[in-house]
């Protein structure tokens, strides 16, 4: 098994708590017929707050552009500090992303906060 390193953002938040923040890329006819889907293992989070007021960040795995009530993740309405950052960390392998997978969030303070991420990408299958 090959996974490959890739860097997530920085990305600002926005106030719509339903935006698509990552999504493993998935596979169908086309240019792609017969590739495999491929998948996340999420290893860190980083939100950083570049203002000098606390803001909130909330965090789900679901569908896309669902923050349905079950699929809280991490940070749900949790305060950054001003002109600090809150880090997630995954245990090993990390946090797997299949294909139908979105990690999905926002902030409650328009662009104050950005979220930038780490982990491995590979194909499932």
């Amino acid at each position: 098994m090959q996974l490959k390193p890739f860097r997530l953002g920085p990305i600002a938040l926005t106030t719509t708590l339903t935006t698509n923040i990552l999504n493993p890329a998935t596979a169908s006819g086309g240019t792609n017929a017969g590739s495999s889907a491929q998948y996340i293992l999420l290893k860190h989070i980083r939100i950083v707050n570049k203002t000098g007021s606390a803001a909130t960040v909330s965090l789900w795995i679901g569908a896309t552009g669902a923050n349905a009530a079950g699929t809280e993740f991490a940070w749900q309405a949790t305060s950054c500090p001003a002109n600090s950052f809150l880090d997630w960390f995954a245990g090993a392998p990390g946090l797997r992303l299949d294909s139908a997978d979105f990690l999905v969030g926002g902030s409650g303070t328009a662009t104050a906060l950005s979220i930038q991420a780490e982990g491995e990408i590979g194909v499932s299958g």
